[in-house]
């Protein structure tokens, strides 16, 4: 997007250093702040949420989705619910 790190972080109201850690996976952005990256730099914020890797796999995503909850706490179930609703809410346009 030919934007530094700096200028990035800026412009969404963050410190760079920790842009550049969630860069590197070390670091799990809260969704407002992914929503303020995503739009400055122009992208939707599900874009945050593909893998290219994924994308070729041929198994089905709901499928997938329950396995994964199945695995996990009701709490973890009700984080996971949220971001799928605010993941909706944002490619409707609300």
């Amino acid at each position: 997007m030919n934007l530094s790190r700096e200028v990035l972080s800026e412009r969404a109201g963050i410190n760079a250093d920790y842009l550049g850690e969630i860069e590197r996976g070390e670091k799990w952005p809260a969704l407002w702040m992914i929503r303020k990256i995503a739009r400055e730099l122009g992208v939707s914020t599900a874009r945050f949420f593909q893998f290219e890797d994924e994308e070729a796999d041929t198994a089905d995503p709901a499928d997938k989705i329950q396995q994964t909850l199945n695995n996990r706490s009701p709490e973890e179930q009700r984080q996971a619910l949220r971001v799928i609703n605010a993941l909706f809410d944002l490619r409707s346009g609300n």
